[in-house]
Protein backbone atom coordinates (compact mmCIF):
# COMPACT_ATOMS: atom_id res chain seq x y z
CA UNK A 1 0.00 0.00 0.00
CA UNK A 2 1.69 3.50 -1.05
CA UNK A 3 0.07 6.58 0.93
CA UNK A 4 -0.04 9.75 -1.40
CA UNK A 5 0.00 13.31 0.33
CA UNK A 6 -2.07 15.41 -0.92
CA UNK A 7 -3.82 19.25 -0.12
CA UNK A 8 -7.31 18.96 0.14
CA UNK A 9 -8.28 21.31 -2.49
CA UNK A 10 -10.00 20.25 -5.53
CA UNK A 11 -7.79 20.20 -7.72
CA UNK A 12 -4.92 19.00 -5.78
CA UNK A 13 -7.62 16.11 -4.94
CA UNK A 14 -7.84 15.63 -8.88
CA UNK A 15 -4.16 15.16 -9.19
CA UNK A 16 -3.56 13.39 -6.42
CA UNK A 17 -6.59 10.90 -7.92
CA UNK A 18 -4.74 10.77 -11.47
CA UNK A 19 -1.63 9.91 -9.75
CA UNK A 20 -3.46 7.47 -7.80
CA UNK A 21 -5.13 5.71 -10.54
CA UNK A 22 -2.09 5.05 -12.97
CA UNK A 23 -0.29 3.63 -9.84
CA UNK A 24 -3.23 1.40 -9.62
CA UNK A 25 -3.42 0.23 -12.93
CA UNK A 26 -0.10 -0.73 -12.62
CA UNK A 27 -0.94 -3.24 -9.83
CA UNK A 28 0.21 -0.70 -7.02
CA UNK A 29 -2.75 -0.55 -3.98
CA UNK A 30 -3.18 3.22 -2.60
CA UNK A 31 -4.40 5.66 -0.41
CA UNK A 32 -4.83 9.49 -0.08
CA UNK A 33 -3.59 11.50 3.02
CA UNK A 34 -5.05 14.85 2.75
CA UNK A 35 -2.26 17.39 4.98
CA UNK A 36 -2.90 21.28 4.85
CA UNK A 37 -0.13 23.12 3.87
CA UNK A 38 1.02 26.84 5.19
CA UNK A 39 -0.42 28.43 1.44
CA UNK A 40 -3.82 27.07 2.82
CA UNK A 41 -3.91 28.60 5.93
CA UNK A 42 -3.70 32.13 4.80
CA UNK A 43 -6.18 32.55 1.81
CA UNK A 44 -6.85 36.03 2.89
CA UNK A 45 -3.20 37.34 1.91
CA UNK A 46 -1.73 38.12 -1.31
CA UNK A 47 0.40 34.98 -2.14
CA UNK A 48 3.24 37.93 -2.91
CA UNK A 49 2.95 39.13 0.16
CA UNK A 50 3.73 36.25 2.40
CA UNK A 51 7.07 35.37 0.45
CA UNK A 52 7.61 31.93 2.21
CA UNK A 53 8.99 29.09 -0.51
CA UNK A 54 7.27 26.07 -0.04
CA UNK A 55 4.43 27.13 1.02
CA UNK A 56 2.24 24.59 -0.73
CA UNK A 57 4.79 21.85 0.23
CA UNK A 58 6.51 22.60 3.34
CA UNK A 59 3.98 20.23 5.41
CA UNK A 60 4.13 17.67 2.91
CA UNK A 61 7.91 17.33 2.69
CA UNK A 62 7.63 16.98 6.40
CA UNK A 63 5.23 13.98 6.37
CA UNK A 64 7.72 12.24 3.67
CA UNK A 65 10.80 12.94 6.48
CA UNK A 66 8.75 11.30 8.83
CA UNK A 67 6.95 8.47 6.54
CA UNK A 68 3.70 9.26 7.08
CA UNK A 69 3.34 9.34 3.49
CA UNK A 70 4.95 7.39 0.47
CA UNK A 71 4.69 10.21 -2.32
CA UNK A 72 3.51 13.74 -2.32
CA UNK A 73 1.66 14.92 -5.87
CA UNK A 74 2.44 19.38 -6.46
CA UNK A 75 1.80 21.35 -9.12
CA UNK A 76 5.04 21.63 -9.98
CA UNK A 77 4.77 25.10 -10.42
CA UNK A 78 4.05 25.19 -6.35
CA UNK A 79 7.87 23.67 -5.85
CA UNK A 80 10.82 25.02 -5.40
CA UNK A 81 13.83 25.23 -7.35
CA UNK A 82 16.07 23.53 -4.66
CA UNK A 83 14.28 20.31 -3.00
CA UNK A 84 15.17 19.45 0.61
CA UNK A 85 18.02 16.76 0.97
CA UNK A 86 16.86 13.48 0.78
CA UNK A 87 13.71 14.20 -1.21
CA UNK A 88 13.83 13.94 -4.98
CA UNK A 89 11.79 14.03 -7.65
CA UNK A 90 11.14 11.25 -8.89
CA UNK A 91 8.83 11.69 -11.70
CA UNK A 92 7.33 14.66 -13.67
CA UNK A 93 3.92 12.60 -15.71
CA UNK A 94 2.84 14.18 -19.04
CA UNK A 95 1.78 18.01 -19.38
CA UNK A 96 -1.38 19.52 -19.42
CA UNK A 97 -1.78 23.29 -21.52
CA UNK A 98 1.23 25.74 -19.63
CA UNK A 99 -0.85 28.72 -20.80
CA UNK A 100 -2.55 31.37 -18.87
CA UNK A 101 -6.23 31.73 -19.43
CA UNK A 102 -8.95 34.93 -19.00
CA UNK A 103 -12.07 33.94 -17.48
CA UNK A 104 -15.00 35.90 -17.83
CA UNK A 105 -14.03 38.26 -21.17
CA UNK A 106 -11.50 38.35 -23.56
CA UNK A 107 -8.71 40.68 -23.02
CA UNK A 108 -9.95 43.03 -26.02
CA UNK A 109 -13.27 43.33 -24.23
CA UNK A 110 -12.22 44.34 -21.07
CA UNK A 111 -12.61 48.35 -20.96
CA UNK A 112 -10.62 50.83 -19.35
CA UNK A 113 -10.67 50.42 -15.47
CA UNK A 114 -12.02 47.35 -15.55
CA UNK A 115 -11.04 45.12 -12.27
CA UNK A 116 -9.19 41.63 -13.54
CA UNK A 117 -8.13 39.44 -10.22
CA UNK A 118 -4.98 36.79 -10.14
CA UNK A 119 -3.36 35.60 -7.33
CA UNK A 120 0.05 35.85 -9.13
CA UNK A 121 2.16 38.71 -9.06
CA UNK A 122 3.90 37.60 -12.75
CA UNK A 123 0.44 37.38 -14.13
CA UNK A 124 -0.06 40.78 -12.66
CA UNK A 125 3.12 42.60 -13.84
CA UNK A 126 2.81 41.16 -17.22
CA UNK A 127 -0.94 42.18 -17.65
CA UNK A 128 0.08 45.69 -16.57
CA UNK A 129 2.76 46.01 -19.20
CA UNK A 130 -0.03 45.07 -21.55
CA UNK A 131 -3.22 46.92 -20.52
CA UNK A 132 -1.84 49.34 -18.02
CA UNK A 133 -5.34 50.66 -17.68
CA UNK A 134 -6.76 48.02 -16.44
CA UNK A 135 -7.24 47.51 -12.50
CA UNK A 136 -4.98 44.47 -11.06
CA UNK A 137 -6.99 43.02 -7.81
CA UNK A 138 -5.82 40.06 -5.45
CA UNK A 139 -7.86 37.24 -5.89
CA UNK A 140 -7.47 34.41 -3.29
CA UNK A 141 -9.02 30.98 -2.81
CA UNK A 142 -9.69 27.70 -5.01
CA UNK A 143 -10.63 27.30 -8.70
CA UNK A 144 -14.31 27.13 -7.56
CA UNK A 145 -14.35 30.17 -5.04
CA UNK A 146 -12.33 32.51 -7.88
CA UNK A 147 -15.25 31.42 -10.85
CA UNK A 148 -17.63 32.40 -7.83
CA UNK A 149 -16.26 35.56 -6.68
CA UNK A 150 -15.94 36.61 -11.01
CA UNK A 151 -19.91 35.07 -10.99
CA UNK A 152 -20.71 37.07 -8.41
CA UNK A 153 -19.29 40.35 -9.87
CA UNK A 154 -16.38 41.40 -7.88
CA UNK A 155 -14.48 41.06 -11.10
CA UNK A 156 -14.81 41.80 -14.66
CA UNK A 157 -12.50 38.76 -15.43
CA UNK A 158 -9.62 36.72 -13.74
CA UNK A 159 -6.54 35.45 -14.76
CA UNK A 160 -6.20 31.34 -13.91
CA UNK A 161 -4.28 28.46 -15.21
CA UNK A 162 -5.64 26.72 -18.41
CA UNK A 163 -4.53 23.49 -16.78
CA UNK A 164 -6.56 23.57 -13.89
CA UNK A 165 -9.29 24.53 -15.44
CA UNK A 166 -9.26 21.74 -18.11
CA UNK A 167 -8.54 19.21 -15.02
CA UNK A 168 -11.90 20.00 -13.39
CA UNK A 169 -14.06 20.11 -16.41
CA UNK A 170 -14.24 23.79 -16.68
CA UNK A 171 -12.32 24.25 -20.46
CA UNK A 172 -15.52 25.70 -21.12
CA UNK A 173 -15.10 29.24 -18.82
CA UNK A 174 -12.10 30.26 -20.88
CA UNK A 175 -12.52 33.15 -22.70
CA UNK A 176 -9.31 33.09 -24.25
CA UNK A 177 -5.53 31.78 -23.67
CA UNK A 178 -3.22 33.94 -23.90
CA UNK A 179 0.03 33.05 -25.87
CA UNK A 180 3.19 32.21 -24.01
CA UNK A 181 4.91 35.40 -26.33
CA UNK A 182 1.78 38.06 -24.50
CA UNK A 183 2.08 35.99 -20.85
CA UNK A 184 4.67 34.03 -19.90
CA UNK A 185 3.77 30.97 -17.89
CA UNK A 186 4.63 30.07 -14.19
CA UNK A 187 8.23 27.51 -14.06
CA UNK A 188 6.55 24.25 -14.26
CA UNK A 189 2.68 25.24 -15.16
CA UNK A 190 0.63 22.57 -16.62
CA UNK A 191 3.39 20.02 -14.90
CA UNK A 192 2.78 17.83 -12.37
CA UNK A 193 5.35 16.88 -9.75
CA UNK A 194 5.57 13.15 -8.12
CA UNK A 195 7.96 13.39 -5.13
CA UNK A 196 9.13 10.65 -2.79
CA UNK A 197 12.37 10.09 -0.69
CA UNK A 198 15.20 9.84 -2.56
CA UNK A 199 16.47 6.37 -3.86
CA UNK A 200 16.81 3.74 -2.61
CA UNK A 201 13.27 3.54 -1.77
CA UNK A 202 10.30 1.60 -2.77
CA UNK A 203 8.06 4.50 -3.22
CA UNK A 204 10.76 6.03 -5.92
CA UNK A 205 11.39 3.30 -7.72
CA UNK A 206 7.40 2.59 -8.05
CA UNK A 207 7.15 6.28 -9.04
CA UNK A 208 9.57 6.83 -12.05
CA UNK A 209 7.19 4.63 -13.85
CA UNK A 210 5.21 7.93 -14.01
CA UNK A 211 7.96 9.69 -15.91
CA UNK A 212 7.64 11.53 -18.94
CA UNK A 213 10.61 12.21 -20.76
CA UNK A 214 9.81 15.84 -22.79
CA UNK A 215 8.08 17.03 -19.87
CA UNK A 216 10.62 15.92 -17.84
CA UNK A 217 13.00 17.50 -20.09
CA UNK A 218 11.29 21.06 -20.46
CA UNK A 219 10.80 21.60 -16.87
CA UNK A 220 14.58 20.85 -16.23
CA UNK A 221 15.24 23.67 -18.52
CA UNK A 222 12.58 25.92 -16.79
CA UNK A 223 13.62 24.89 -13.27
CA UNK A 224 17.27 25.41 -13.55
CA UNK A 225 16.54 29.14 -15.00
CA UNK A 226 14.62 29.80 -11.65
CA UNK A 227 17.44 28.36 -9.58
CA UNK A 228 19.72 30.82 -11.12
CA UNK A 229 17.75 33.81 -10.52
CA UNK A 230 17.01 32.58 -6.69
CA UNK A 231 13.56 32.73 -7.36
CA UNK A 232 10.35 31.09 -5.56
CA UNK A 233 7.17 29.91 -6.64
CA UNK A 234 5.75 33.92 -6.28
CA UNK A 235 8.16 35.94 -7.74
CA UNK A 236 7.55 37.90 -11.09
CA UNK A 237 9.32 35.25 -13.32
CA UNK A 238 8.05 33.35 -16.37
CA UNK A 239 9.62 30.44 -18.23
CA UNK A 240 8.34 28.11 -21.07
CA UNK A 241 10.19 25.71 -22.68
CA UNK A 242 9.23 24.08 -25.07
CA UNK A 243 10.61 20.46 -26.81
CA UNK A 244 10.53 19.28 -30.79
CA UNK A 245 12.22 16.99 -32.54
CA UNK A 246 15.21 16.77 -30.15
CA UNK A 247 15.45 21.09 -29.87
CA UNK A 248 14.71 23.25 -26.93
CA UNK A 249 13.74 26.32 -26.94
CA UNK A 250 13.46 28.21 -23.41
CA UNK A 251 11.64 31.69 -23.70
CA UNK A 252 11.79 33.51 -20.18
CA UNK A 253 10.41 37.10 -18.65
CA UNK A 254 11.34 39.07 -15.55
CA UNK A 255 9.20 41.63 -14.61
CA UNK A 256 8.86 44.69 -12.20
CA UNK A 257 5.76 44.09 -10.37
CA UNK A 258 3.90 47.71 -11.48
CA UNK A 259 4.58 46.38 -15.58
CA UNK A 260 6.88 49.18 -16.13
CA UNK A 261 9.80 47.05 -17.12
CA UNK A 262 9.38 43.33 -18.39
CA UNK A 263 13.07 41.90 -19.79
CA UNK A 264 12.10 38.84 -21.98
CA UNK A 265 14.88 36.40 -23.58
CA UNK A 266 15.14 33.30 -25.31
CA UNK A 267 17.44 30.29 -25.98
CA UNK A 268 17.56 27.09 -28.02
CA UNK A 269 19.97 23.82 -27.83
CA UNK A 270 19.97 20.48 -27.62
CA UNK A 271 17.59 18.91 -25.03
CA UNK A 272 20.71 17.22 -23.45
CA UNK A 273 21.73 20.78 -22.33
CA UNK A 274 18.53 21.87 -20.78
CA UNK A 275 19.90 22.57 -17.43
CA UNK A 276 22.54 24.20 -18.88
CA UNK A 277 20.63 26.62 -21.26
CA UNK A 278 18.15 27.24 -18.32
CA UNK A 279 21.21 28.56 -16.18
CA UNK A 280 22.51 30.60 -19.40
CA UNK A 281 19.24 32.20 -19.72
CA UNK A 282 18.70 33.15 -16.04
CA UNK A 283 22.39 34.97 -16.12
CA UNK A 284 21.10 36.87 -19.33
CA UNK A 285 18.10 37.97 -17.62
CA UNK A 286 20.25 39.52 -14.59
CA UNK A 287 22.74 41.51 -17.08
CA UNK A 288 19.96 43.01 -18.91
CA UNK A 289 18.45 44.36 -15.57
CA UNK A 290 16.62 41.54 -14.15
CA UNK A 291 19.12 41.43 -10.99
CA UNK A 292 17.78 45.19 -10.32
CA UNK A 293 14.52 44.11 -10.28
CA UNK A 294 14.63 41.15 -8.31
CA UNK A 295 16.45 42.93 -5.53
CA UNK A 296 13.98 45.37 -5.60
CA UNK A 297 11.26 42.68 -5.13
CA UNK A 298 13.03 40.96 -2.55
CA UNK A 299 13.51 43.36 -0.61
CA UNK A 300 10.23 44.59 -0.57
CA UNK A 301 9.28 41.29 0.63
Amino acid sequence: MLTIGSRGSQLALWQSRWVASRLDSLGNRTRLEVIKTTGDTIADVALSKVGTKGMFTKELEEALFAGAIDLAVHSLKDLPAELPQGLALAAVPGREDARDALVGRRLEELKRGARVGTSSLRRAAQLRAIRPDLVVESVRGNLDTRLRKLDQGQYDAILLAAAGLRRLGWADRIAELLPEEMMCPAVGQGALAVETRMSPDRAHGICSSLEDPAARTAVTAERALLAALGGGCQVPIGAHAKLENGHLRLQAVVCAPDGSRVIRRQAQGAESDAERIGTSLAQELLGAGGREILAAVYGAA
